[in-house]
């Protein structure tokens, strides 16, 4: 019992402080290419030498940060051609993933889409008038929330897995379009109520369509 529960209290702990991290690196306050010293870590989020590492090696396994023999952590690159590898293998699962969740997907799955949907409307409508911290973080959080309910109902954990993963790896550059003014809301606004009405109708090739401008739409430039 004792070591069950110390198990579980580092795995508490890590999840925090990759929670932590994650958000950092998504906010830019932790920059692509920027190494990451344990002591320096431990003084800014906490944690043991221990627990640091092991959430290092799980942002590692997520694409957010890489691990360098002999040379520790650094945050992972984000360039040009991140973002374009990026698009091409988030589209690719997600078109087979919102498929499979069109196929199986009940009544309570299109009312998850739809609760999501409106979140994220709402979201957006906040932070078209106000980009502050608070309202990036509801917006990102809103964003997140849709795209995970898209594919919640494929029946495939592996792909879930896949697309959480590389959705993550992309909230950074749909945060530094906000930030930089880059993201055009109407478009955004037409892309989503024509992915929800494609989802609601079970129209797969529509759907897809709709998807694909969507991501596209939060990792380039579309002003």
């Amino acid at each position: 019992m004792i070591l069950r529960r110390d198990t579980q209290e580092d795995d508490t702990v890590i999840a925090m402080l990759a929670a932590a991290i994650r958000r950092d690196i998504s906010f830019g306050t932790l920059l692509p290419d920027q190494k990451l010293k344990l002591q320096a870590l431990r003084t800014r989020y906490g944690g043991s030498n221990h627990s640091m590492r092991e959430t290092l090696r799980l942002l590692s396994a997520e694409g957010l940060v890489e691990a360098t023999t002999q040379r520790g952590f650094r945050v992972a690159s984000a360039t040009e051609d991140d973002v374009r590898d990026i698009l091409m293998v988030r589209s690719e699962i997600e078109k087979i993933a919102i498929g499979l969740a069109i196929e199986a997907g009940d009544v309570a799955w299109e009312g998850r889409v739809i609760a999501a949907h409106h979140a994220l409307r709402k979201a957006e409508d906040g932070i078209a008038q106000n980009a502050d911290d608070l309202t990036a973080m509801q917006w990102d959080e809103a964003c997140r929330a849709f795209s995970y309910s898209l594919i919640d109902a494929c029946g495939s954990p592996r792909l879930i897995d896949l697309q959480r993963k590389l959705y993550n790896q992309s909230r950074r550059f749909r945060l530094a379009l906000l930030r930089e003014g880059q993201l055009n809301f109407a478009r955004r606004c037409a892309s989503q109520q024509a992915l929800v009405d494609a989802v609601l109708a079970r129209n797969s090739e529509a759907a897809i369509t709709a998807l694909m401008a969507d991501i596209k739409s939060e990792l380039q430039p579309d002003i």
